[in-house]
């Protein structure tokens, strides 16, 4: 049975695919594998945050708008719960 971990981890990886630009497929990166090491641009990286805050309905704040926020699932992962911990 699929968790709602499971689910947000497989919607940014659906953004990844589509938007980031990857050398690699979006579902070989570890939760903590860097994504610039993957291939992500930063032109890619403006694609993803722009699909993530459509698919999860929230907006990046000023302070989160930094290549470290972007550089892995994980930390994706991590802002986007700060932002709407609910």
């Amino acid at each position: 049975m699929a968790t709602a971990q499971d689910d947000f981890e497989a919607r940014i990886r659906s953004i990844l695919a589509k938007h980031a630009r990857l050398s690699v497929d979006a579902l070989s990166p570890n939760m903590e594998s860097d994504l610039y090491e993957a291939g992500m641009t930063s032109h890619a990286t403006v694609d993803v945050m722009l699909a993530l805050e459509g698919e999860f309905d929230v907006e990046f704040p000023d302070e989160l708008l930094k290549r470290s926020v972007f550089g892995s699932i994980a930390s994706i992962r991590n802002a986007l719960v700060a932002i709407n911990p609910t």
